[in-house]
């Protein structure tokens, strides 16, 4: 970490940012751990914060303790959310029957009498990368362009992908459907 911070102002004598992280580094480290939920999440807190406030201080020298600490809490806050947010989508999505047909092998939603299993099989043979856009698209409510974009590929290949994709399910439903009408006639 120190290595690297000679390179943050070339302006500043290295000795300078050194002794200033040497002397201030332990409580900031500290006040970090304080307002994390682990270590690993400290360190990162406490690089966001030097690196922001050294570039909200300016060329005047290091900046001040105060704009540290009051950087690495906003830092810890918004982190915090992050990981809450994250973890209410999780749990969110593992309730979201569509998750379970993109699993090569569903869990136990598979049972689940609002889904017909039929569907659920035909989705989880469509190769992945079929499998994948007809989530985003009918799952997510994604456009073609932003599926485009979350899967780097181009938007008509998107397109393309999901018309097979379709294809491919009316084709193992097909059989399944001309069941169903032999045995309700």
């Amino acid at each position: 970490m120190i290595h690297n911070a000679e390179r943050v102002d070339d302006s500043l004598p290295p000795q300078t940012w050194r002794h200033w992280l040497e002397a201030r580094g332990r409580p900031f480290l500290l006040f970090a751990r304080d307002q994390t939920r682990c270590e690993a999440d400290a360190h990162d807190v406490l690089q966001e914060a030097l690196v922001d406030a050294w570039q909200r201080h300016g060329d005047d020298g290091t900046p001040p303790d105060a704009l540290v600490f009051a950087t690495i809490r906003r830092r810890a806050i918004d982190l915090s959310r992050r990981i809450d947010r994250r973890a209410r989508r999780e749990a969110d999505a593992a309730e979201c029957p569509w998750l379970s047909l993109c699993a090569p092998e569903a869990p136990s939603f598979t049972e689940a009498e609002s889904l017909d299993p039929h569907l659920i099989r035909a989705v989880q043979s469509l190769p992945a990368i079929y499998r994948e856009v007809v989530v985003l698209k009918v799952w997510s409510g994604l456009t073609f362009q932003q599926i485009g974009e979350a899967l780097a590929i181009p938007l008509n290949t998107a397109a393309s992908r999901y018309r097979y994709a379709l294809e491919h399910l009316r084709d193992a439903l097909t059989p399944v459907r001309a069941e169903a009408g032999e045995s309700g006639s």
